[in-house]
């Protein structure tokens, strides 16, 4: 779930990661890398107004109407097909999750009344300056910020790790379900190895746990613990 756009502006859409294949009935996987954008759209727009009805009840009716026929063909969806490498797609999506909603290098200057800020267009990445009043960006920034609970990422299908075709996908997929360590989960997604010396190289392994009189928890790390510390662990 993304709601701002580069313009900070209240702009809610949703990124979607989807598996371009499946299994048939006897588990052999089949890719599917076409989808029809008249369909995919005309489905995405009457399965989300029917969501919304069912939720917000009769008073929704007056804005359903306007939407089909403001978009008689489906709402707005960029599909292209994938390209570059899945990882590099993932990176992508993921930013968003990790980041506040304008980078601080983006923010120009603040003369005690308003806020200068740019970003480049989406639609030509032509560079834009924009200058607003700084109550105006302050509530684009907070009407961004999430009810608290609310799920910003949602797992589905196969994607779901708890999902009892879990086993079943495995074998399709010839692989086997295992919880993934944190060492590999940050060699895998930030290519660094925590357990890396950044001093000699070698590969650290865990000595043992203190206390400071600041009741600080110090954690000590080293080659061949306890003779030789690495002198790069603060």
């Amino acid at each position: 779930m993304h709601t701002f756009g580069r313009d900070l502006k209240w702009n809610p859409h949703v990124h979607v990661l989807l598996a371009e294949g499946a299994a048939d009935e006897h588990g052999i996987w089949r890719e599917r890398c076409y989808f029809s954008y008249n369909s995919l759209r005309k489905s995405f727009q009457t399965i989300l107004l029917k969501m919304l009805l069912a939720k917000l009840g009769k008073p929704f009716k007056k804005v359903v109407a306007e939407c089909y026929k403001a978009a008689p063909n489906g709402f707005y969806i960029n599909a292209p097909k994938s390209q570059g490498k899945i990882r590099d797609l993932i990176k992508y999506i993921g930013r968003y999750l990790g980041r506040p909603v304008i980078a601080k290098s983006r923010i120009d200057r603040y003369d005690g009344k308003n806020v200068t800020f740019h970003y480049n267009r989406h639609d030509d990445d032509k560079l834009i300056t924009e200058t607003v009043p700084a109550e105006e960006f302050i509530k684009r920034l907070i009407v961004h910020i999430p009810d608290k609970g609310f799920n910003m990422v949602r797992f589905y299908g196969l994607y779901w790790r708890f999902t009892p075709k879990v086993e079943k996908i495995a074998r399709v997929l010839q692989t086997k379900r295992r919880k993934i360590l944190f060492r590999e989960l940050l060699l895998k997604t930030l290519g660094v190895d925590p357990h890396k010396c950044r001093n000699c190289g070698n590969t650290l392994v865990f000595a043992w746990l203190t206390h400071t009189p600041d009741n600080e928890i110090r954690l000590e790390r080293s080659h061949d613990p306890p003779k030789r510390i690495c002198s790069a662990i603060p």
